[in-house]
């Protein structure tokens, strides 16, 4: 059984030594710290539970102990913002010129292949590759047109009963908001996410009536008492504005659930005092973001024959500094939209440490696959290394964010509810019979 680098004992009880932690993980005050704000610490371990986590050498016991040479450990990851349901479809229906005009085209072609059997088997190959990379909690958004909403939120039911205790899934809707110009179709959407326990979602962009559409929008979800998440402004058009649009609505409204904006490209394309204002209104409006810096730098500034000179991640350290609570998550996965990626929180963290110079201090950005998605969704027990919590785990050789960053970490350890879980990954020829190209 591929299980990583570490190597358990046969017990139920058992002590991590020499463990690296990053400090602002751990539940609690960490004086200790190092420059990159890391700390050692001993992690007890039993029936599944976190029992003690301790600074100081423990008194010999008879738990068995692991000595980890100062291998960091993590929470299992939280990725709050995927597309599970258009997942590895890429094979299928490949983008033409890799451009957005030309991922929408490619799904809106291969929806003919959209069917229950197709959706499940695509959905549960995703999540097998989250959970061999550590992944504990993970939203989806799932394309909600009519009538395809009334085959995908179903299945994805399913799904979520199947992996529940492995993979907590959260479901969001997806659709252009001029959609929701047809209010019995935004009445039937709206309680279809409402019976299956999801939150309500939508692309912005700058319709004439964008403001009408959120005030709706929003007072049907509060009515339904649904929480709100949104694409929001996936462009480098500095005049693409709907975040700010977003900001103001939910003032009007006074819209009392979460609210999250993904993506927010053209807010780094904008004037730096104008953005400073939008984000000002977010900050207040209490909407959180989450970049997607994968997906952005692949579909962003993209013609042929040409060099991208813009990079479409949006201005994390600056939200942050507003007063924002932000995150980054993995988006779409080898489907039109991101031809690439394995639902990897650690290769998104990486990629999102390079591509935003979250470093030089990296303090911070642990949080954003970790403890902050968490809090943004509601998964407060995640993302946190919690006395009393479960022993849901990433273990990595690596001693420091040097060394984290510089290889994938593909031997990790992962332990959930104490125990080291299987970590193969499925193989992609499981999907060929998925594979004909849609007519």
């Amino acid at each position: 059984m591929a299980t990583g680098f570490l190597n358990l004992p046969d017990s139920t009880a058992y002590r991590l030594t020499g463990a690296t932690v990053p400090a602002a993980l751990l539940d609690g005050p960490a004086p200790d710290a190092d420059s990159e704000g890391l700390v050692r610490r001993t992690l007890f371990v039993a029936d599944g539970r976190l029992t003690a986590i301790e600074a100081a050498a423990p008194a010999a016991t008879d738990t068995p102990v692991v000595n980890l040479d100062g291998a960091m450990v993590w929470p299992c990851f939280v990725d709050m913002h995927t597309h599970l349901d258009k997942g590895h479809i890429a094979r299928r229906q490949p983008n033409a010129d890799g451009t957005f005009d030309g991922a929408l085209d490619a799904v809106e072609r291969d929806r003919t292949h959209w069917r229950a059997e197709d959706i499940a088997t695509r959905m549960d190959f995703a999540l097998r590759c989250a959970y061999a990379h550590g992944t504990a909690v993970l939203r989806t958004h799932l394309d909600s047109v009519a009538p395809q909403h009334h085959v995908t939120w179903p299945v994805f039911a399913e799904v979520r009963a199947a992996w529940a205790g492995r993979i907590d899934l959260q479901g969001v809707s997806l659709v252009p908001i001029d959609a929701l110009r047809d209010t019995s179709f935004a009445r039937d959407l709206t309680a279809l996410v409402k019976d299956h326990g999801g939150v309500f979602g939508a692309v912005t962009y700058m319709t004439p009536d964008l403001d009408d559409l959120l005030d709706a929008t929003m007072r049907r979800a509060a009515d339904a008492g649904l929480d709100l998440d949104f694409h929001v402004d996936e462009t480098t058009d500095p005049a693409a504005r709907s975040l700010r649009a977003i900001a103001d609505a939910v003032r009007r409204t006074g819209f009392p659930g979460r609210v999250v904006a993904g993506h927010c490209c053209s807010l780094a394309a904008q004037p730096e005092a104008e953005a400073a204002e939008t984000m000002a209104a977010i900050a207040e409006a209490g909407i959180a973001v989450v970049s997607l810096p994968m997906c952005n730098l692949y579909l962003q500034d993209r013609a042929a024959g040409r060099t991208p000179r813009l990079r479409g991640v949006t201005l994390l350290r600056e939200l942050a500094a507003a007063g924002v609570a932000t995150a980054v998550a993995s988006d779409n996965t080898r489907d039109p939209f991101y031809a690439y990626g394995d639902l990897d929180m650690l290769e998104v963290l990486r990629e999102a440490v390079r591509t935003g110079h979250l470093d030089h201090p990296i303090t911070g950005a642990e949080r954003l696959v970790t403890r902050a998605p968490s809090a943004i969704i509601g998964a407060n027990d995640r993302g946190v290394l919690r006395v009393g919590g479960p022993a849901d785990l990433v273990v990595v050789s690596a001693r420091d964010y040097g060394e984290l960053l510089s290889r994938p970490q593909a031997d990790r350890t992962v332990i959930r509810n104490g125990r080291t879980i299987d970590r193969r990954l499925p193989d992609y020829r499981e999907l060929d019979s998925l594979m004909e190209p849609a007519g």
